[in-house]
């Protein structure tokens, strides 16, 4: 099994942001959607990125956003990959000078791999739990029985990870990456530094 990568979802401050990249992690997502608590203003995005070690990848994460909004941002904002997290279709996702993964809410009888040939321009397909009207970052993990082996193509599991239950996670599912947001939070949009630099370090003893 390959090495499992970790996303620290949710990024708000800069501090929080060396303390993911100095425990390890191999992305954070910053959140462009305002009803979010977790949510970055451009300028908040711009600091927190240049402020970033290199090799850590920075994802944009969107929901139902403009094509206009969303090339606004890229324009100020040096993003390597967009993360859709609303109900985007393919085409939507499209188009763009970066690369995508589409988050997708999973529910019983979803066919996760139907959606991998849908999004066949995806880099990968990040499953979170369905919680009705709310797009992500709800903090409830789902079924991870559903999630199929073997698909098509790379998985990101996020949902309701904590440095507790993450190894379990990866052994059950096999991801790609794990991606964690409130899991290792003292507070929406503020991460604890004690419980990111666990997450990662489970993730690490997992591989």
């Amino acid at each position: 099994m390959a090495a499992v990568r970790s996303k620290i979802c949710g990024i708000t401050r800069i501090e929080d942001a060396l303390v993911a990249a100095h425990a390890g992690a191999d992305a954070i997502g910053l959140v462009f959607y305002p009803p979010s608590p977790r949510a970055v203003s451009i300028h908040q995005a711009r600091e927190i990125v240049a402020a970033l070690p290199p090799f850590v990848t920075v994802v944009g994460l969107f929901v139902n956003a403009s094509r206009c909004e969303i090339n606004e941002t890229l324009d100020a904002v040096s993003l390597d990959l967009l993360q859709f997290h609303g109900d985007e279709t393919p085409e939507q996702c499209a188009g763009y000078p970066r690369p995508y993964i589409k988050a997708l809410r999973v529910r019983p009888g979803d066919d996760i791999a139907a959606a991998c040939e849908r999004y066949r321009d995806a880099r990968g397909l990040l499953l979170d739990a369905f919680v009705e009207g709310v797009p992500g970052g709800t903090g409830s993990a789902f079924d991870w029985n559903l999630v199929p082996a073997n698909l098509p193509k790379p998985i990101i599991l996020a949902g309701g990870l904590t440095p507790e239950n993450v190894t379990t996670a990866i052994e059950k599912v096999r991801p790609y990456g794990v991606d964690v947001s409130g899991g290792v939070e003292q507070s929406k949009g503020i991460k604890s530094s004690l419980r990111v630099k666990a997450f990662v370090e489970a993730v690490r003893r997992t591989n």
